[in-house]
């Protein structure tokens, strides 16, 4: 595995420090730009729509420009939006900052994972993704609580400050390690790419994909005052009990990645519903320390067990589009760290305190079983008419929506 890999791994662990950090020091930030917890939760949100608009945008936009110099400048642009973060005088700086990293975080995924393949033989392409999925796996080990920990210790600026000394880190690796990757000789044409959105179970992927994130992230971006404000835990607890999400988050995508390719709907419809137990559990025993430290491991858990599955659904139904398809599945993970959020500050802001943002987590996740059972209808629906059509024959080619071994990140 070349070393230039493990560089977009350790970028990757920067970009997804920034984007789950802010779970651990709300209630400092709410506290130090005068707004309420809900107010600060849209700070994720913010950073979720930056990441659903630049996927895509930047994946197409990129197309024809040099991968070494747009992953520059791409993280450069991120660690100055950690910098302006840091600085940030008022909350509308604050919340601008994180938009700018989002769209440059976005960016960097699409066009890095392109580079993390096209740097490694066919046969070893599950591998190199493997790296950078483990930098975003370890970001939610250490990174995340490393966050809550300095953000308690030394102000929620020092996790700021921290990611942007991790980018500069990571930069200096980009410029010296990453090589040169050539152009695709046949020029791309994203114009035919767009035609995916023309299919049905595109959408239904993009809508199971946001539903069980939105699902998870509802309650997850609330953790920190649930743990310290319901469950009654010292705020010294907090860094520890991210750790354990994040663990369960590492256990949960090796389990899943494992699984998935012989077993995709299971493992979604199985994970899925695994997700909506812990999150009623959750909301019924969040008062419970013990209880709330243990569901948030099985939430970690759940949450990326369904991720590979995910990244490969999409790559099974939007196949002919290879640019986007990773793309859109960066997106649709992101719409659902935008509504998850928004929607737990709202029930928040209606009086119904910290437990109700794990009861409408299992809304959308419920949704999201209903979604998922609505496409493998119709995916057995058209191998029905495929082996009707096509005769015995049919049984022994390839499925179309047989298991890619190649996944996107699990964003």
């Amino acid at each position: 595995m070349p070393p230039a890999v493990y560089i977009l791994g350790l970028a990757v662990f920067a970009l997804g420090t920034s984007e789950f950090m802010l779970s651990g020091i709300l209630p400092a930030i709410a506290d130090d730009m005068d707004v309420t917890i809900p107010q600060a939760g849209l700070l994720i949100s913010a950073f979720a729509i930056g990441m659903v608009v630049g996927a895509p945008l930047l994946a197409v936009a990129t197309l024809r420009l040099p991968r070494r110099t747009t992953l520059i400048a791409l993280i450069s642009v991120f660690g100055l939006g950690q910098v302006a973060g840091a600085l940030a005088p008022t909350y509308a700086v604050l919340f601008a900052s994180r938009i700018v990293s989002a769209l440059a975080c976005a960016g960097f995924w699409a066009v890095g994972a392109a580079v993390a393949i096209a740097m490694v033989p066919v046969t070893q392409r599950a591998r190199a993704m493997a790296v950078m999925i483990g930098g975003l796996s370890i970001a939610n080990v250490l990174g995340v609580p490393a966050g809550a920990f300095l953000g308690d210790g030394l102000g929620w600026r020092a996790a700021f400050w921290a990611v942007g000394v991790a980018s500069a880190i990571a930069l200096v690796g980009v410029v010296t390690l990453i090589p040169r990757i050539p152009l695709p000789a046949q020029r791309p044409r994203p114009r035919r790419e767009l035609a995916i959105y023309r299919d049905r179970q595109v959408w239904l992927s993009i809508t199971v994909t946001a539903l069980a994130a939105g699902g998870v992230f509802c309650a997850f971006s609330y953790l920190s005052p649930l743990l310290t404000d319901v469950a009654g835990l010292d705020e010294g607890w907090v860094p520890t009990v991210l750790a354990l999400f994040g663990v369960g988050a590492l256990v949960g995508t090796t389990v899943g990645g494992r699984v998935a390719d012989a077993h995709l709907f299971g493992v979604l419809l199985s994970g899925i519903a695994a997700s909506t137990v812990f999150l009623a559990a959750l909301a019924l025993l969040g008062g419970f320390a013990v209880a709330a430290v243990v569901l948030s491991f099985l939430l970690g858990f759940s949450a990326f067990y369904t991720a590979p599955a995910l990244n490969a659904r999409m790559f099974n139904v939007a196949g002919a589009a290879p640019t986007l398809a990773g793309a859109t599945t960066t997106a649709a993970f992101n719409l659902g760290n935008t509504g998850g959020p928004w929607l737990g500050g709202t029930v928040i802001d209606a009086g119904l305190g910290y437990p109700a943002t794990a009861w409408a987590g299992a809304a959308m996740t419920v949704t999201a079983i209903g979604a998922t059972a609505v496409s493998l209808r119709l995916h057995r629906e058209s191998a029905t008419k495929l082996v009707a059509s096509s005769g015995p024959k049919a049984l022994n080619s390839p499925r179309k929506d047989a298991p890619s071994a190649s996944v996107a990140p699990p964003r």
